[in-house]
């Protein structure tokens, strides 16, 4: 066990040490923004993470697909303009609209906890920070790290369905495609690697992956990198492409480090999930991780943080939404 402190500790700082050293500048799409605090709320709306809680916890009891559906449409929204709440917006051509997200799922759960805030706290809490602290409740609420959200984002008022469908992950993308895209928001390869682990809860609809199931590169085969075990439990599982699966198929209901041992079997789901595992520049951080629960726990914390801080399009036109599914009528 020692042994394998020494070389998870020695990867993370490899890590952190190589993409240090091209970020001099920080990359376009993330900035340490000034205006985000832990205080910011503590005055003007001191109750707010007591009421995120509440109403989360009473939604998640009903439906705990929820859980892993929130932390999702925290990344699709992060991954468009940074984490202004424009994947909320619903009208016609908005993000919400686009084929990568006829998926998403939770907006009503925002939605119920924005009508509380605007209770205790009117026209002060954003749409961008509700979603952003209901991630992160979200994932305690399925055992896994808790961490202190700083607050101040605004929310955006422009979305549209061709940006989200252009720039968020859909799965099937190479790794350089996925390491380009991170390093475009401020985030690096461990980053990549940590928040990948979040498919150790939650399901994907077989469309995502039928694919890799019967005609994998136009071969009229499967995937090779797929166990056949797993294979065969797919084809049955996925029959239609209507039908659900889950990310993890070994413990898809905890928040731990079964994903990485999955990959280490041939069990990926998607694509981008098992390519991580034959990739040489993500494989050693999945080996270290597959065994240090305690160091990915706390590092998918820090890379949260990371990933709720990214702010594009930091010069347009934002505001304090008081419904989470429209701009304000000005």
């Amino acid at each position: 066990m020692k042994g394998s402190c020494i070389i998870i500790n020695f990867l993370l700082f490899l890590t952190v040490v190589s993409v240090s050293a091209d970020e001099g500048t920080p990359a376009a799409g993330y900035t340490d923004d000034a205006s985000l605090s832990f205080n910011y709320y503590t005055n003007s709306c001191p109750e707010l993470e007591k009421i995120v809680h509440n109403i989360l916890k009473k939604w998640i009891k009903k439906d705990y697909t929820l859980a892993p559906a929130l932390m999702r449409l925290h990344f699709h929204d992060c991954a468009v303009r940074g984490c202004d709440g424009s994947i909320l917006l619903n009208h016609e051509g908005s993000e919400r609209s686009g084929n990568a997200s006829k998926s998403l799922r939770g907006f009503e759960v925002i939605n119920d906890i924005k009508q509380e805030v605007e209770k205790k706290c009117p026209k002060t809490v954003s749409c961008a920070d509700i979603l952003t602290v209901a991630a992160r409740d979200a994932t305690l609420a399925v055992g896994g790290p808790f961490w202190m959200v700083p607050y101040g984002r605004k929310d955006g008022r422009v979305s549209f369905a061709k940006e989200a469908d252009s720039m968020v992950p859909m799965g099937k993308e190479n790794i350089t495609d996925l390491i380009e895209f991170y390093q475009s928001k401020g985030l690096n390869i461990l980053d990549l690697v940590v928040l990948s682990g979040a498919h150790t809860i939650g399901r994907t609809a077989c469309e995502a992956l039928q694919f890799r199931l019967y005609n994998y590169n136009g071969t009229n085969g499967a995937d090779t990198t797929i166990n056949p075990r797993y294979l065969n439990y797919l084809r049955r599982k996925c029959r239609w492409a209507s039908e659900y699966v889950n990310l993890d198929a070994v413990t898809p209901n905890t928040f731990d480090v079964q994903y990485y041992k999955n990959l280490q079997k041939g069990m990926g789901l998607l694509t981008t999930d098992q390519l991580l595992y034959s990739d040489p520049r993500t494989a050693p951080l999945v080996a270290a991780l597959a065994s240090q629960p305690s160091v990915f726990e706390h590092q998918f914390a820090a890379s949260m943080v990371k990933l709720g801080n990214i702010q594009d399009y930091v010069d347009d036109d934002r505001e304090i939404r008081v419904n989470c599914d429209c701009v304000n009528n000005n």
